[in-house]
């Protein structure tokens, strides 16, 4: 097993800022509670897992939340 030491110093690392209107906030929490609501629904069996990604992909259009690039 080979390790590279990171020379580089955490601080110096640019982490692009990323600040929130209320809207995009807003969003946020609103997406966040239809996930818990959909996963409470999926859990409970009143859905099925790919209805479950439907749903999911349609909050994702609706609500527009910042992380949902990678999700």
């Amino acid at each position: 097993m080979q390790v590279t030491k990171i020379m580089t110093p955490l601080a110096e690392i640019a982490v692009p800022e990323h600040r929130y209107t209320p809207e995009q906030l807003q969003n946020e929490f609103h997406y966040i509670c239809a996930e818990k609501i959909t996963k409470k629904m999926l859990e409970k069996n009143l859905i099925t897992i790919d209805e479950f990604d439907k749903i999911m992909a349609e909050n994702r259009k609706i609500f527009s939340p910042y992380l949902a690039a990678i999700l």
